[in-house]
């Protein structure tokens, strides 16, 4: 019997963050904020990424720290701002 564990997207958890950082900031106020429009951000993010998953805390540290240079947190960014401007454009909840 195979043991179940727990595995953690560490790519998800960081882009959930960012994503509502970036939503309730000033430049992003003319977006629609709902739940629907920020998990389709999400979601359009997270599809464009890499994942990186993790089965314990210990290894999740280590992942923020590799995925905490410059380039991965340009990439995000860069990312995410996309995926707004993507839904932004044809929310479907209206």
């Amino acid at each position: 019997m195979v043991e179940t564990k727990l595995l953690i997207n560490v790519t998800e958890e960081i882009v959930v963050g960012l994503v509502g950082f970036y939503l309730r900031g000033v430049e992003y106020q003319t977006f629609c904020h709902c739940d629907k429009c920020e998990r389709k951000i999400i979601a359009t993010t997270l599809n464009a990424m890499p994942s990186y998953y993790v089965t314990n805390e210990q290894e999740r540290n280590e992942a923020f720290a590799k995925l905490n240079t410059d380039e991965q947190v340009e990439f995000m960014n860069s990312t995410i701002i996309h995926a707004i401007h993507t839904v932004g454009k044809a929310p479907n909840h209206l």
